[in-house]
Order: structure tokens, then sequence, then C-alpha cells
């Protein structure tokens, strides 16, 4: 291709999404779901945390499944001032109670009403909170509302497999993850430092 062509091409390219942009101007909060069968959902959340404390913005952290293990994210974020609240019973299939499951789930989620409702949070993240809305530990109706409530310039991510329609229709950006291979599946142990 030559080189007249290819800045044709990509003149077009730049045009297209100039408009794009200035056709945004909405500036308020958004609604994220990393959701699907993939490896990558909190790993995302994560990142995205990082972006905004590393912009000056405040941010909070809900682990609903997450258990007492070392967490990297936790270890450097916590520094940087990030709250965390860690339902820190494990994953469910670990502890096999329902009862004792919905009440932890339930301590949790009081934080995460907290932070949902605090305007000095900018971002806050609902990890793993799909489960808890699945598995009937949540009232999906407590979820939404909370969601619906919350400050207007806060952003919010939720993280987990088999999201909810109604959360997934009241989000601005839903991403899923879909796996294609992973070293698990080949017997290889989850490493500290790379996979937690």
């Amino acid at each position: 291709m030559n080189d007249d062509r290819h800045q044709q091409r990509q003149q077009k390219v730049k045009e297209k999404v100039d408009a794009r942009i200035a056709a945004a101007q909405e500036e308020r909060g958004i609604l994220m779901v990393f959701t699907g069968n993939g490896k990558g959902k909190t790993t995302a959340a994560f990142g995205t945390v990082t972006r905004a404390v590393g912009h000056g913005k405040k941010a909070g952290v809900i682990q609903f499944i997450k258990g007492e293990w070392p967490n990297g994210e936790r270890n450097l974020l916590e520094t940087h001032g990030v709250e965390f609240q860690v339902m820190a019973t494990g994953f469910t299939w670990d502890t096999q109670n329902r009862e004792t499951d919905t009440l932890a789930c339930q301590g949790v989620w009081q934080h995460a009403v907290r932070m949902l409702a605090d305007p000095a949070l900018d971002l806050v993240v609902l990890d793993e909170l799909t489960y808890m809305v699945a598995y009937d530990y949540l009232s999906l109706e407590a979820v939404l509302t909370a969601l619906q409530n919350r400050p207007a310039h806060q952003t919010v991510i939720i993280t987990g497999r088999g999201c909810h329609r109604d959360i997934t229709t009241l989000a601005d950006t839903v991403t899923e993850m879909r796996p294609v291979k992973h070293a698990f599946d080949a017997g290889i142990k989850a490493q500290m430092g790379i996979d937690y």
C-alpha cells in the first residue's frame, strides 16, 4: 500500500473517532460489569482502581467470596488509601453453609451500601457480587436500588460470572471475558503475584 492511500484511510478513521469523541459530552460516573467465564475480571477491575488512584481519585473495594490468602492488589492499594472490605469466608463451595455465607455476605454488603452512598468515593468495586445475587444471599432489588441511588459522579465496577440481566441492562459498559486457554486446566498451579 502506498503512503497516500494509507494516509487517506487513516484520515477517515481519525474523522470517525473525532466525531464520536465530540458527540460524547455527558459527564457522570458509569456502571461497568466484567463478567463471563474467562480469567481477568478482578484483574481488570484492579487495573481501573490503580488508574483511578494514580489520578488522585478515591476508591473503595468490596470483595465477596475471597478468602484470607495473600492479596497483592490489596497489599499495594491499601497503602494508597483504598479501603478494602472482604467477606473473608472463602469460596462458598468450601464453606458449604448457606446460613453463615448469607450472614457474612450481608455483613460486608453493609460496607458496600455505605461506600455506594459516599460522595467522597469516585470508584467502588464490587468484586464477585454476581454470585451473591445468583445464590440469593443479596436481594437483586437492594443491589439495583443502591446502584441507582449512588452519587452521580461515582463509577462502580461489578465482577463475576453469570451477571444478572437486570444489572447488565442497567450497566453502561459490559465486558464479557471468554476463556480460550487457561494454565490451570493444564495442571499448572496458581502463582502468587501472577494469579493472586
